[in-house]
């Protein structure tokens, strides 16, 4: 099946009922307790940093880990899988040492591990046809906050340099063989919009388009992004990139994270999806909330028509995907609002100026 084929079909398939993302991926390689030498394997043996806790790094090191999971939360009944690539840009895994061609290394491999596995998974089930989303996480360094307290225009990186990370990133995972990109855990719009750029300027040089899965994260009960934005402005600041889905995932549990999934269902005129944490975590730092927990709140968004894809963030395991998609089974998705021509702006807050 080519490219253009497995886009159709992923369309197709979210016409017709709610899709399923996998789960955490930190949460599953933590319980595997691996060792500084199964981080490095034998390509970084001698390097100088340690690199234990650089969890994209096993894609070269450990692809074998890698592979197993994908194949997990297939077996649990995703749909899309992510690739391991949240931290693969130049600027996170320069707190590694690691230089742009391993960094390049690490985004195709994930790509390639995964489309491996969901190419597989086609194949047994050709009813069910599975799908890669290359994984665009956050950077440790924010372009709409101030790095430094006494000044409030200061910034420890430029939008170029932002770009550019996110422009080698997207170049390797659409090498490698994702269907769709998942721009996702974004809590600084401005770090989102360079990624969107870098995406959209790809193909504009001729590189063949792919979906866009947008992914916020609202940091807590007040409903705003870390960089301050309500989900409806969050969703204007983004909408111009005509993406596939829109959504929120991370930092709040399903209880939690359901007023503002409802907000931007009522706003946005695309796939919505969500993909909570199995709640909020204990004192330890551990996730408490049961699999069939989880599943009890996202089963309440689909039969509230709120959503179109769900899934798994923190904390979340393939029993945890398991029951959602269980529980999503048989629901209609959302439909997609009919929204009024306007004139919609945003800063932290939203403004929608309509005709009359």
């Amino acid at each position: 099946m080519s490219r253009a084929d497995r886009i159709a079909a992923l369309k197709a398939a979210a016409r017709r009922r709610i899709l399923v993302l996998d789960g955490s991926w930190g949460v599953m390689i933590q319980r595997r307790e691996l060792s500084e030498a199964e981080f490095r394997g034998d390509r970084f043996a001698g390097h100088p940093v340690q690199l234990k806790g650089d969890n994209d790094l096993l894609c070269i090191t450990r692809p074998d880990i890698i592979s197993d999971l994908h194949d997990q939360y297939f077996a649990a009944g995703a749909d899309i899988t992510e690739t391991n690539t949240f931290s693969a840009t130049t600027i996170a895994q320069d707190d590694y040492a690691l230089d742009a061609q391993a960094v390049w290394d690490i985004n195709f491999a994930g790509a390639t591990l995964a489309r491996a596995e969901a190419d597989r998974w086609t194949a047994k089930t050709p009813d069910k046809p599975r799908f890669v989303a290359g994984a665009i996480g956050p950077l440790n360094k924010m372009l709409s906050m101030s790095s430094d307290v006494d000044d409030p225009g200061a910034r420890s990186i430029t939008f170029d340099e932002v770009y550019d990370a996110y422009r080698h990133q997207v170049r390797a995972l659409h090498a490698g063989g994702v269907d769709l990109y998942l721009i996702e855990t974004i809590t600084d719009t401005l770090n989102c919009k360079a990624a969107i750029k870098a995406i959209l300027d790809l193909a504009d040089e001729g590189l063949e388009p792919l979906p866009i899965w947008i992914s916020g994260t609202i940091v807590d009960r007040s409903g705003r992004t870390l960089s301050g934005q309500t989900a409806e402005a969050f969703w204007h600041s983004v909408r111009h990139a005509k993406p596939f889905a829109v959504g929120f995932n991370c930092a709040l549990g399903g209880e939690l994270m359901r007023p503002f999934i409802a907000e931007l269902s009522r706003v946005a005129d695309t796939l919505v999806a969500a993909y909570p944490n199995a709640g909020l975590p204990n004192a330890m730092g551990q996730y408490d909330e049961q699999p069939h927990e989880t599943a009890h709140f996202i089963e309440e968004w689909a039969r509230s028509g709120l959503v179109n894809i769900v899934g798994g963030c923190c904390g979340t395991t393939p029993e945890h995907i398991r029951h959602v998609a269980e529980e999503v089974a048989g629901l209609p998705p959302r439909a997609i609002p009919e929204r009024p021509t306007a004139m919609r702006l945003s800063g932290l807050e939203p403004f929608e100026l309509v005709a009359l």
